[in-house]
């Protein structure tokens, strides 16, 4: 018996399963005939049916994989509703979640806050970065009280505030005599954080040397007092802090790259607030109760055009600067804050600035007239002073050609800050680019 001279050579992916199982079946019919096929014929079937196998190994690591996740990602679709605003928020604080303060729906945060839950029932490293102010050192609490360390020590350390020679022993102790003023005995950081928590800020302020001993503390989980040879157990969970970009001080040889990898085996990164707009008015609120908490007194209205203004500003001190706009307010307003109790560098200028003195105004007779007199002294100053800021920012802007980040880098002042006191003035820097 002669067998149909079919085409079972593999074609790709491109073969469908509706051609393979046509193909399958043609095999199977011809089966039925095996006790009339000759041997050479049997094993042309085999080998036929061997390149069919191979094609559907193929397809099933291939295409089936691929339309069964294309089904499920249609089926999600159609069955799934968009997750709903705050949706991601009251599951985390429904899942017992430890966090001092409040928080908005901002994705990026709500990113970190869960890496940090689901990094916090382990002992890992945790490395948060982000700008001054956006609250790491609370993320770093988050971590500790969301952790099985909770009820055990929280030991806070400031690397860019301990001087150079002072770093070993206030991270690791001292022995008695070990160099002049050590009158006695003293633990260190780590020895204190036992079984606990260590959070090291601005650990990108750490000189090499150390970050050396940090490293070694990381590989061996021991320590040495300065001036003993004693080598005593530390067991401590590691959160460190920095707001510099650490990759960039590796390249410049300011610090070590593999204690950056030691540290940022759980790396969490915080938006600023400027992203964060959903969380200023619930800031404002939390900040205003607390002032008026530790104040001892009610907690400060806002008038309109105040709230206004706290609710767009840019804040490039972040939730630091929020913060201490609040207690401000609570401190030099009575019942009702105004933008008078701003500080003087973002108050916006409720007044157009005074005329110079050569440009007298005309009346409508054509007679020259003078400006109208401030009411009091302090607008008087107020208004000088920000003639003052006016004719200082025009300078500064046709000095660089209307290039607003060249003028921050030369003044050294953050960019948002300066749009912020364009804006007061109605700068805009369009306006200088054709003047240098």
């Amino acid at each position: 018996m002669k067998l149909f001279n079919q085409d079972l050579a593999p074609r790709g992916s491109s073969m469908s399963y509706a051609g393979l199982l046509e193909r399958l079946e043609i095999l199977r019919s011809t089966l039925r005939w095996a006790n009339q096929l000759d041997r050479p014929d049997i094993e042309k079937l085999l080998r036929q049916a061997n390149a069919v196998r191979d094609e559907v190994m193929q397809l099933s690591h291939k295409e089936r994989f691929v339309q069964a996740l294309d089904a499920d990602r249609r089926s999600e679709a159609v069955d799934k509703p968009l997750p709903h605003p705050g949706e991601r928020r009251q599951a985390l604080l429904a899942r017992s979640f430890v966090f001092e303060g409040t928080f908005g729906d901002n994705p990026r945060l709500l990113d970190a806050l869960e890496i940090a839950e689901k990094a916090a029932p382990t002992d890992l490293p945790v490395l948060i970065d982000g700008e001054s102010g956006t609250g790491k050192e609370l993320m770093a609490k988050v971590v500790h009280a969301n952790g099985a360390r909770a009820d055990k020590a929280y030991i806070s350390v400031n690397c860019g505030a301990i001087p150079e020679s002072l770093i070993e022993s206030e991270l690791f102790g001292h022995k008695r005599g070990a160099f002049t003023g050590a009158a006695t005995d003293r633990k260190g950081k780590f020895e204190s954080a036992h079984k606990g928590t260590i959070f090291l800020d601005e650990i990108g302020e750490l000189p090499l040397q150390g970050q050396v001993k940090l490293l070694r503390v990381l590989q061996s989980h021991e320590i040495q007092r300065v001036g003993s040879d004693e080598t005593i157990a530390v067991d401590a969970r590691i959160v460190a802090a920095t707001n510099k970009n650490l990759r960039k001080l590796i390249e410049e040889g300011q610090f070590r790259e593999d204690l950056f990898y030691r540290l940022s085996v759980i790396h969490v990164s915080l938006p600023p607030l400027r992203e964060r707009k959903d969380e200023i008015p619930l800031l404002l609120a939390w900040y205003g109760d607390e002032a008026a908490e530790v104040l001892k007194r009610r907690p400060v209205a806002l008038s309109p055009r105040l709230r206004e203004f706290l609710l767009e500003y840019a804040y490039p001190g972040n939730i630091r600067e929020l913060r201490n706009l609040m207690y401000r307010l609570a401190c030099l307003a009575g019942d009702l804050a105004d933008l008078a109790q701003l500080p003087e560098d973002i108050r916006p200028r409720a007044v157009p600035a005074p005329a110079p003195a050569s440009l007298e105004a005309k009346d409508a007779d054509g007679a020259s007239s003078s400006p109208p007199a401030p009411a009091s002294l302090a607008e008087a100053k107020r208004a000088a002073s920000d003639e003052a800021e006016r004719a200082c920012l025009e300078r500064g802007l046709k000095d660089v050609g209307g290039t607003v980040a060249e003028l921050a880098r030369r003044w050294d002042m953050n960019r948002s800050h300066l749009q912020i006191l364009l804006k007061k003035h109605g700068l805009h820097s369009k306006d200088f680019r054709q003047a240098r």
